[in-house]
């Protein structure tokens, strides 16, 4: 089976990518990285940094999570991230995609050993 820390780098880290020119992106990364497959995935953000920086963040600053749990972690510099958010309207099995950049703050929570992300809370 598929790990979280795994399941983490599918659908978050593209670290050789960029969306620059490409306003398909998502619609192209979102299937490719299988997030459309049984449902549309409404939100997803993928990180365009090595894994390995990515994965430092579980060393970074402390903060609370969404859900109220303490196992989050903020990435002291921006990242280069692609926001993929589902199209009003857009019907699964036809999932359809916006594709926005930004140099965003990411906000990961973290866990196991080695500690690693298991799950994207959110970028500021």
């Amino acid at each position: 089976a598929e790990s979280s820390a795994m399941k983490f780098e599918r659908q978050h880290v593209d670290s050789g990518g960029s969306s620059s020119s490409n306003a398909n992106y998502c619609n192209e990364m979102m299937k490719k990285r299988e997030m459309t497959k049984d449902r549309c995935k409404p939100v997803n953000t993928f990180v365009h940094e090595p894994l390995a920086e990515v994965q430092a963040v579980c060393s970074q600053r402390n903060v609370s999570c969404k859900n109220g749990q303490t196992n989050c972690y903020q990435s002291y510099s921006s990242m280069h991230i692609t926001e993929c958010r589902l199209t009003s309207g857009s019907k699964f099995p036809n999932c359809s995609y916006r594709t926005s950049q930004a140099q965003k703050s990411i906000i990961v929570a973290c866990e196991g050993k080695p500690y690693v992300p298991v799950h994207f809370d959110n970028s500021v």
